[in-house]
């Protein structure tokens, strides 16, 4: 049997997520630090894909901004726009 993957996060970094959820200029930035708190509350990344956001999301994508936060942080999720290779510059 998996074992759901998890955060478990410290008080001045739930302060942080709810802060770029509920501030942030930027949607994606916002939608990122939601997702991962009701990662930290519980629930299963591949239900915050599917259910827990606005439009449901591919799993893999969730996966990935909790990869790029346990690794980078905050700074991280900020720092990687969506798009992968294929977004241009204009």
């Amino acid at each position: 049997m998996a074992t759901i993957r998890t955060i478990t996060l410290t008080t001045r970094e739930r302060h942080a997520l709810e802060a770029g959820r509920d501030h942030d200029a930027r949607p994606y930035v916002r939608e990122r630090c939601s997702g991962l708190l009701k990662i930290a509350d519980g629930h299963a990344p591949h239900w915050v894909a599917r259910q827990g956001l606005l439009k449901p999301r591919d799993p893999d994508t969730v996966y990935h901004w909790l990869d790029v936060y346990e690794q980078d942080g905050l700074a991280g999720l900020e720092a990687h726009r969506q798009g992968g290779p294929r977004r241009r510059s204009l």
